[in-house]
């Protein structure tokens, strides 16, 4: 199974006029929480390839500022090698960078932002849990047809984080592949790329797109044999957020897969991935209800679109 990595304002509001930031909003569901549910924002379709390139641009750039220091204090770093602590500063940076290229993009010539406009916005909780357990189940049965057949090589990401160094290394390589990563890459992709492109031939073409270069991004990190898989599983994540109408379920699907990805990496047991499973979904659910009751995520109901 593939795992990889990548080598506010307030709401507008009121009637909608030509270059406004959103469309005009469907009615709400009947007794919604939240009152009516926010409308996909009319990012325009260049900004997609724009933000993928600024987000592979800004961590580039980030990774110099965390590398630059090393260096200057004696870190041993070559082109072939790389500390494991640094290669997670790095990837941790990228992370953060993904998210504040979103989130500048979508705020290009005054346009309002919130959460909600990302996807960021809660959703029918069991229909979205059966979503999530029939998209990673069909990613599932994809990918190991396609290792059987391709016999796919095994990754090294693992090892570039030192997951088998250090009691440290490994807590920080799980809370960095199963929280950190599908927060950062589902918001960017999902967020902000699919939604843009939607509106530039619709949903289908929109998730097509988007889960090949979600796929194309992970060269370097993954085997090549991997890129299918993981494009399949972007393709798949842009028909969840499609069904669902919130980036919630999107997150957690991705958090399921790098957990069983990490466990099957390092040749844990059962139980051992899903009390690993277990944990980084009670830090991610841990982590929504606390920026709710902040008011920085939405209380808005997601529906479909």
């Amino acid at each position: 199974m593939a795992l990889g990595r990548v080598a506010v304002g307030e709401p507008l509001a009121g009637p909608r006029t030509p270059g406004s930031a959103l469309e005009e909003a469907p009615p709400s569901p009947p007794g919604g929480p939240g009152g009516a549910a926010p409308a996909r924002p009319a990012w325009p379709p260049w900004m997609a390839p724009a933000a993928l390139v600024g987000g592979l641009v800004l961590a580039t750039l980030g990774s110099l500022l965390v590398d630059i220091p090393a260096l200057a204090l004696g870190v041993n770093v070559t082109a072939s090698h790389v500390p494991p602590g640094l290669t997670i500063a790095d990837t941790a940076v990228q992370d953060v960078g993904f998210i504040a290229v979103a989130v500048f993009f979508a705020r290009l010539g005054g346009r309002a932002v919130d959460a909600a406009m990302f996807g960021l916005r809660p959703t029918r909780a069991w229909r979205a849990a059966w979503l999530v357990l029939v998209t990673f189940v069909g990613f599932l049965l994809f990918s190991l047809i396609w290792t059987s057949v391709f016999n796919a090589s095994k990754e090294k990401l693992l090892e570039q984080l030192g997951a088998n160094e250090t009691t440290a290394l490994l807590v920080l390589s799980a809370a960095l592949t199963c929280v950190i990563a599908p927060i950062a890459e589902e918001f960017l992709f999902r967020g902000f790329i699919f939604t843009s492109l939607r509106n530039w031939r619709g949903a289908w073409p929109a998730a097509v797109i988007t889960g090949l270069l979600f796929g194309a991004v992970h060269a370097g990190s993954a085997p090549a044999i991997d890129l299918v898989p993981l494009a399949a599983l972007g393709f798949a994540l842009c028909l969840l957020y499609r069904a669902t109408g919130s980036l919630y379920p999107c997150i957690a699907a991705h958090c399921v897969n790098n957990t069983v990805a990490f466990g099957s990496l390092e040749e844990w047991s059962v139980w051992q991935v899903a009390v690993l499973m277990a944990s980084a979904l009670a830090v991610l659910a841990a982590l929504a209800v606390a920026l709710t009751r902040l008011g920085v995520l939405s209380r808005q109901r997601a529906i479909a679109a």
